[in-house]
């Protein structure tokens, strides 16, 4: 699937984004207000881990009959000297025994956007000429 962002205008850092039907906006420099408020792109980043280990856990403990009743995943991140560490916590709600959580939690690390950002990039960059 191809994600699309296009500037909004030329003079605030604002974007839309489109992936298929969806659309959502970022901004990065701007004025936070409740009219404008929307994730600057390292928040866009953070959020894709924590809607995927949520998804991916939710599914699995469906799959496997766990009673998990809610998932809570926060994320925070530090961007130094060319190293972004990310500091994910998992909240697991719900009647479960140490070793239904400790399941869950391996879970967690399996999912895709885990997997992608432990893994090793390759970004390929090419100019589209109109």
């Amino acid at each position: 699937m191809t994600v699309i962002s296009k500037d909004l205008d030329k003079t605030h850092f604002r974007t839309q984004i489109n992936a298929a039907k969806a659309q959502w906006y970022a901004g990065e420099g701007v004025e936070n207000d409740d009219e404008h408020a929307m994730p600057d792109p390292h928040q866009l980043l953070d959020s894709a881990l924590a809607a995927c280990t949520s998804i991916t856990v939710r599914m699995y403990a469906e799959r496997k009959g766990i009673p998990l009743e809610h998932i809570v995943v926060s994320i925070d991140h530090v961007d130094e000297g060319g190293l972004y560490q990310i500091a994910r916590r998992v909240e697991l709600i719900g009647p479960l025994g140490d070793e239904d959580r400790e399941r869950l939690m391996v879970i967690a690390n399996k999912c895709p956007i885990h997997r992608a950002l432990s893994g090793r990039f390759e970004i390929a960059t090419e100019e589209v000429r109109a």
